[in-house]
């Protein structure tokens, strides 16, 4: 475990309180980065959210996907969770919460938007961190590789028409070219690149060793990238996030209602379906995460740096790292008990240690 899988969660709050402190004492430069933007666009978001996927996209390989049949009964509960569940539980969760219980302690202007990033930061999975959960729980890496793999090429095809029509029942006015542009940006552009990267290098002499080098290379920029980006994002949200406390407190509320919650869905489904910890492990936390770099990006170009739905997106981000921990916990505490269901595999037999390797974030 490196020195910032580690201390993950030191990183990431420094990050957030120098966004925070920063946004306060030069608000003028947050602003000036804020219009930076082409049709809708910010410019410094996209260029460190494509600094911040490509390394993490390179890991992933998608002949993978010739593995999702080893493992099925864990994909096809991974998928059923996070195309099936995740999106529409997040949606009534934030009815539930946002649009009635907590109405009365929120700004009435901002409910639909608060509604819309709650939508946005679930209706993709984590495609990054969850190697990072994984590698912590011991889990099958190929299978959250095939998994990923997998993942991403719904995504393609599936976020946006998932968001479309949850934000259509939520009566928000979609705007339909921004959505796919920002699909298109955030997603299937570093996807391309990567995928050709990758191409390139192994089709070379000494291909794997080259594309590990470069991935050694360039995870560096991939975590410098995700820590500036959280300093730019609480940069952007800063005077907010200290004037409103009680809203983040708030919107935190579903988003961790729904990570145990789906959490639970599929580690449940795989204990019932006899997959092994391993593999019921990534799978629980493949469901959980939210691909929270996709939301933000998307919520900013949609509804702009000072919309709820920008802010919900942010508090995702907040509360993603000690949520997920906290579940990683609960997912290792299990294990006996989960191995105890007659039928399981242990863990040392389908799994052996030696394939406990760790693949990055």
């Amino acid at each position: 475990m490196n020195l910032f899988e580690r201390y993950l969660s030191l990183w990431v709050a420094l990050c957030i309180a120098a966004g925070v402190f920063l946004g306060q004492w030069v608000p003028g430069l947050f602003q000036t980065l804020a219009s930076w933007e082409i049709a809708r666009v910010n410019l410094p978001v996209m260029a460190l959210v494509w600094a911040m996927i490509t390394p993490m996209l390179l890991k992933v390989d998608l002949r993978a996907l010739t593995g999702v049949r080893q493992h099925w009964r864990g994909v096809a509960v991974t998928l059923a969770v996070n195309w099936g569940v995740k999106p529409f539980s997040m949606a009534l969760l934030a009815w539930l919460f946002v649009a009635h219980l907590f109405r009365p302690w929120l700004p009435a202007d901002q409910i639909d938007s608060y509604v819309a990033g709650l939508i946005l930061l679930a209706a993709a999975p984590c495609t990054a961190m969850v190697f990072v959960w994984t590698h912590l729980m011991r889990g099958e890496p190929h299978f959250t590789l095939s998994q990923v793999a997998l993942n991403d090429l719904v995504m393609v095809f599936a976020f946006a028409p998932i968001v479309g029509l949850l934000l259509g029942l939520s009566d928000i006015r979609v705007p339909w070219d921004t959505l796919l542009l920002s699909v298109g940006m955030y997603l299937v552009v570093p996807l391309l690149v990567a995928s050709a990267v990758r191409w390139r290098l192994l089709a070379r002499p000494q291909g794997v060793v080259r594309l590990a080098r470069v991935i050694h290379i360039a995870s560096p920029v991939s975590v410098v990238a995700l820590l500036l980006t959280l300093v730019l994002l609480f940069g952007f949200q800063g005077e907010r996030i200290v004037e409103q406390p009680l809203v983040i407190l708030l919107l935190a509320v579903p988003i961790a209602v729904q990570v145990f919650l789906n959490a639970g869905i599929a580690y449940l489904a795989n204990r019932a379906l006899l997959s092994p910890h391993c593999v019921a492990g990534p799978s629980a936390l493949i469901g959980a995460s939210n691909f929270f770099e996709l939301a933000v990006a998307t919520a900013i170009a949609l509804f702009g740096f000072q919309s709820g739905a920008a802010l919900a997106t942010v508090v995702g981000v907040l509360v993603e790292v000690p949520l997920m921990l906290a579940a990683v916990k609960v997912v290792n505490a299990t294990r006996a008990w989960y191995e105890a269901a007659p039928g399981v595999v242990p863990t040392e037999v389908c799994c052996p240690p030696d394939l406990h390797v760790h693949r990055g974030h």
